[in-house]
């Protein structure tokens, strides 16, 4: 969005009759209609009214003074819990980066429980980022204390696994947090996903959760009833946490942002800003992620009307750049991509779909790059600018100077999205990337399994998770792996920790 002037101020006082005593989120605007500050509250007027007492002036310190002296205007959106409100806050802080605002600017995130149900004994972990690994998450769950005491209650109620990783310990199997309600040395992997899906039945909320709160309210209620107040507060604080864990509370997303949060006129303002000579709808940002040496990968992300489109994300392991060298990654990943699409038959899905803009995240190098691979295929009308992260500069072609937006722009926070979307799933990509070695890695330490072996292995069952779940049968039928070396490399994975 520009910064356009805002009409006349107006009675910041008169307006505050028509703001409802609810819970909700307020903007602050200045007078060239900039977003300064975003607030929570539990009740929206009396918050908004604490800003205009005379007395609220002369005692704020600096800061906060600087700000009510700044504020033109204002606006207020209702919420239906606190909860609410306080995940709104942050999308929006995020969103607008108000100058007057510190919290949610960086990549703080709320809790995420995280489960892993391809596993042979899944395990509920606590999680900040939901990454693409065909995990299962729930939340997000704005209040972490009532998470963390959910989590401990259907440790005791269900004997789910909370903590580690890979297949439980003999420790774990003999712990007394996992006795209840029956041992699980007593139990098979298959009975105990059963208490997997009852915890997260729970974790989804709806009946499951009524249920068990319903329990417990008895619970507390005998347990009152023959004078255990020390149990029955135990159950108090238990069903607390479990309503506060378990509410419904709405995830806002881009599209679903109250006030001036509009993708369609981003696009507008993002077409203005580069001249372009239509609405850039289908756009494609390429990222490259070489934290190290060993695996150099590239993301391309799509966003389409302004959002994100997930069917159109495409991930590549960088095959033909020794070393680190961005430029010369950036020119693969184009080349790759751009020839693909060019020889795809016209009677197949993605035939032919050049995006309206390429965004590749980097400066003048990264660019040039680009820009001579779409040179090659004849391309080079298709519209591609690079941004650099330091400075937000945008670079074009046959420009000299980059072109910078206002901090502000809808237009900026429209390519800050996608840039940092590609960052984001080139990161997993890597880290997928880097878990999956490692794991390879345990190969090289079992007698008898050489180089040419481990590739077959892997070949032939996709990962060592896959091996791991493998008879010793299965794995001799493999060329090259005879009965004896199959039962060897079967004890060993056995007796290792995944």
């Amino acid at each position: 969005m520009t910064s356009q002037a805002l009409p006349e101020k107006t009675s910041l006082q008169a307006r505050l009759r028509e703001v409802p005593h609810k819970p909700g989120v307020y903007l602050m605007r200045d007078r060239f209609g900039r977003v300064i500050y975003v607030g929570k509250a539990r009740d929206l007027r009396k918050r908004l009214g604490s800003y205009f007492m005379p007395s609220r002036r002369t005692r704020a310190d600096p800061k906060t003074r600087a700000l009510i002296e700044s504020i033109h205007a204002f606006e207020a959106h209702t919420v239906r819990s606190e909860p609410e409100a306080l995940m709104l806050e942050g999308r929006l802080i995020k969103e607008f980066r108000p100058k007057y605002n510190i919290s949610f600017r960086d990549d703080k995130r709320f809790l995420l429980v995280k489960v892993d149900e391809r596993e042979e004994w899944p395990r509920f972990r606590l999680a900040r980022f939901k990454k693409e690994d065909g995990a299962r998450y729930f939340g997000p769950f704005v209040h972490s204390s009532a998470l963390r005491h959910t989590l401990d209650l259907l440790r005791r109620k269900y004997g789910i696994l909370t903590f580690g990783r890979g297949s439980p310990t003999p420790k774990e199997l003999k712990y007394s947090c996992y006795q209840v309600p029956s041992r699980l040395s007593d139990l098979s992997p298959e009975q105990y996903r059963e208490r997997v899906a009852r915890a997260a039945a729970l974790l989804d909320g709806g009946e499951a959760s009524q249920e068990l709160i319903a329990s417990l309210q008895t619970e507390m209620e005998t347990a009152a009833g023959k004078l255990d107040f020390e149990k029955a507060a135990q159950l108090r604080d238990m069903i607390s946490a479990l309503r506060e864990t378990t509410r419904r509370t709405r995830k806002f997303s881009r599209a679903s942002l109250p006030s001036t949060v509009d993708p369609v006129r981003d696009l507008q303002v993002l077409a203005d800003a580069l001249d372009l000579p239509s609405l850039p709808v289908r756009m494609e940002c390429f990222d490259i992620s070489n934290i190290s040496t060993t695996h150099v990968v590239a993301s391309m992300v799509t966003f389409r009307d302004g959002s994100p489109d997930r069917s159109g994300y495409r991930r590549f392991r960088i095959a033909g750049v020794s070393g680190q060298d961005d430029f010369a990654s950036i020119a693969e990943v184009v080349r790759r991509r751009y020839t693909r699409v060019l020889n795809t038959p016209a009677n197949e899905q993605f035939a032919g779909r050049l995006p309206d803009l390429v965004i590749v995240d980097g400066g003048r190098g990264q660019l040039s790059a680009a820009c001579r691979e779409l040179g090659a295929l004849e391309i080079s009308s298709l519209p591609v600018i690079g941004l650099a992260k330091e400075f937000e500069e945008i670079y074009r072609p046959g420009k000299t100077r980059p072109l910078r937006l206002p901090p502000d722009s809808g237009a900026l926070r429209l390519l800050q999205r996608i840039r940092d979307e590609a960052h984001r799933f080139a990161n997993g990509y890597h880290q997928l990337l880097m878990k999956r070695r490692i794991s390879e890695s345990l190969l090289d330490d079992c007698p008898g399994v050489s180089e040419n072996r481990k590739q077959q292995l892997l070949r032939t069952f996709g990962s060592v998770t896959r091996l791991r779940r493998a008879t010793a049968e299965e794995i001799a039928s493999v060329t090259g792996i005879g009965p004896k070396l199959a039962t060897t490399l079967h004890h060993f994975l056995q007796s290792r920790p995944v």
